[in-house]
Formats: structure tokens, C-alpha cells, sequence
């Protein structure tokens, strides 16, 4: 086995460790100050947030688990984790109290360890149930950016809506309507789906972009590579067709009465222009600074944090782009209107 390949599953290890220890955790009841730790523990890497996920799952088929806390702690010989005596934890950590020497090492291996649990348990675990579905949808003069479970992230254009489920053994998305850009956390072991009108989009890491309007089916690369097919219940599917980036593909809904499709290759031009809409620039005039914040929320997973009112009421003026939060914060910063503090997925804005 090479060194890299111990090393990544050192990390897994540990990683999964981390994540299993803030959910027991979290079962007992957070203390002041930790929900916000998990939080920003969980945000702060998509393999945080694949491997809560993954748990999550598992454990919630485990009836029980709370009755038998006891037993499991002294079969794996853990203790659940707790801030050292003497450390305060009032406000938002950036960095979790979990001591990892406190685990057994035990090598766990994704669903196999969760398994194992369950055995131990007296109840079987099903790793491809469904976990629950989140509907994402927009107006016609709407956009959302949404963070998923697994670390990937979707980004709807107006009068769009998409169904998101993940399983332990896949991840699933149903495009509904409209538009969608997708940049997937890697994850050999689930593949990120996303079908619409009878075509799937398959990938495991990378970037696309899937335009579900006009009868047709159109899919854009713009990082690694898809596997682009047409599902046919009636006839057997032809191989996968692969994308790779700066490449599209358009599937007719209709392909009996349209010629077959042709991978286009495209200039960087021509990508930008296919993702145009996710850039989203606007003008403010004379605005109050919480009005501008309030709409960069909206469009991003950071989000800003007005900590005085007075600030709030704060008038500003300028064309920003509002895909562009961290931008638009140092304009703020070297114009002196704010000062801001960097928690997680959270940018305090104080007065100067």
C-alpha cells in the first residue's frame, strides 16, 4: 500500500472518529457554545459534513442507542467528548474540544463500522434506506445556493426546482425544472446523480451544469468528467456517453424525431456565458447596509452578521456582484465603514 493511501486513511479514521464523538455528544445535550462548534467543525471540511451525514443515518435506525449508551461505551472502550475543566465555551469555537486519544483505534471503514454497531446492538442496520427528501425550488425572478449534507453544493436559477435524497449508497437528484450548477464532494464509494427528463447525469467529483427547459436535456462541464445517459424503460440504454470539462452535450426529449447528439466543445468564453446567470451583479443606491447583507445572504453559504444596529442603518452605494460576499466585505473594510471577525460559515461586521 502506498504512503498516500495510509495517509488518506488515517484521516478517514479520524475524521469518522471526530464525527461520531460530536454526535454522541450532541445525544447528551450541548453545552453553551458547542452547538456552534459542531457546527462550524461540520462546515469547515466536506468530508466533516459526508461523515456526519453517513453516521446520522445509520445511527438513526439504532433504537435504542440512548438505553444503551453504556453497554456500546464499554464495548468500544470510549469516553464521549467534553471540554477540558477550566475552558470556557460561552461563544462560537472555531476549533472543536474533542480529544481522539479517549477512542479505542479502531479502523472503521465508512458503513462497516456503523455495521458493526448495530450488531453489537441486536438491530440491523439498512444502508441503502432513503434519508429524508428536501425540495429546493425558485420564483422566476428567484436564485438559491444551497450547501447539501454530503459537502457539495447546488445552485438553482430562477423557476427551477429540484429533490435532493441521499443513501448510503448514492446521491440523488431529481431536476425538476429549469436550471441547475452543481459542484460535487468527491465520494467514490456514493456516486452524485442527477436525472432529469429521463437522462442521467453521473458523477463522483467535479462541476456541471444541467439546463432542463425546451425539450431538451443540456449538460455542461466545467470541471472533471460526467456520464451522460438516456434511460429507456422500454429498450435497452445505450452506453454512457463521457463528458469531460468545457464540453456540452444536448439530449432532445424526443430523439426518434431529432438527430443524434454531438459533444460541442467549448471556449472559456463560451463556458462563462453558460454560467452568466450564476453571477449575479447588482446596484445598490443610497441602501441600508442591512438590506445589502440581507441579499448576499440569500445567495451565499457565508453569511454576514450585523453586530450594531447603528451600522445597520448605515447608507452605501456601489454595483457588487453578489456570488462575491468576501469581495464585497474587503471594499467595506478599505473604505473603513466596517471591521469584520471571521467565525466558520459566519463574518461578524462591527463598527470600526
Amino acid at each position: 500500500m502506498k504512503p498516500t493511501e495510509n495517509h488518506e486513511r488515517s484521516d478517514a479514521a479520524a475524521i469518522e472518529a471526530e464525527a461520531m464523538a460530536w454526535l454522541a455528544e450532541r445525544e447528551e445535550g450541548f453545552a453553551p457554545g458547542r452547538a456552534a462548534a459542531f457546527e462550524s467543525w461540520r462546515r469547515r471540511d466536506p468530508r466533516h459534513a459526508a461523515s456526519v451525514a453517513e453516521l446520522e443515518q445509520v445511527l438513526a435506525q439504532l433504537d435504542g442507542l440512548a438505553e444503551r449508551r453504556t453497554e456500546v461505551n464499554a464495548h468500544f472502550n470510549r469516553v464521549s467528548p467534553s471540554p477540558p475543566a477550566g475552558r470556557a465555551t460561552p461563544g462560537l469555537e472555531t476549533t472543536p474540544v474533542v480529544n481522539v486519544r479517549w477512542w479505542r483505534p479502531v479502523v472503521w471503514s465508512g458503513l462497516a463500522a456503523a455495521l458493526v454497531l448495530g450488531a453489537f446492538l441486536g438491530f440491523r442496520a439498512l444502508p441503502s434506506t432513503p434519508g429524508p427528501e428536501t425540495r429546493y425550488a425558485t420564483t422566476t425572478a428567484g436564485y438559491e445556493r444551497a450547501r447539501l449534507a454530503d459537502g457539495s453544493t447546488l445552485e438553482l436559477n430562477t423557476a427551477s426546482a429540484a429533490r435532493v435524497q441521499f443513501t448510503a449508497a448514492e446521491r440523488r437528484v431529481e431536476l425538476e425544472s429549469g436550471e441547475a450548477h452543481f459542484e460535487v464532494a468527491h465520494d467514490t464509494a456514493r456516486p452524485f446523480v442527477v436525472s432529469a427528463g429521463g437522462v442521467t447525469v453521473r458523477a463522483v467529483g467535479t462541476a456541471f451544469n444541467v439546463r432542463y427547459v425546451s425539450g431538451a436535456v443540456e449538460v455542461t462541464v466545467t470541471e472533471g468528467k460526467v456520464a451522460v445517459e438516456r434511460v429507456n424503460p422500454n429498450a435497452l440504454s445505450a452506453a454512457p456517453t463521457l463528458i469531460a470539462a468545457n464540453q456540452r452535450l444536448a439530449l432532445p426529449l424526443a430523439p426518434a424525431a431529432a438527430p443524434a447528439p454531438v459533444i460541442e466543445p467549448l471556449a472559456p468564453a463560451d463556458v462563462r456565458a453558460v454560467l452568466s446567470w450564476q453571477r449575479r451583479v447588482t446596484d445598490f443606491s443610497d441602501t441600508p447596509l442591512s438590506e445589502v447583507t440581507a441579499r448576499f445572504n440569500r445567495h451565499n453559504v457565508l453569511q454576514l452578521v450585523i453586530t450594531d444596529p447603528a451600522l445597520g442603518s448605515r447608507r452605501i452605494g456601489g454595483m457588487f456582484a453578489l456570488d462575491d460576499v468576501e469581495a464585497f466585505v474587503r471594499l467595506l473594510e478599505r473604505d473603513g465603514i466596517i471591521r469584520a471577525e471571521r467565525h466558520g460559515d459566519t463574518l461578524l461586521l462591527r463598527a470600526p
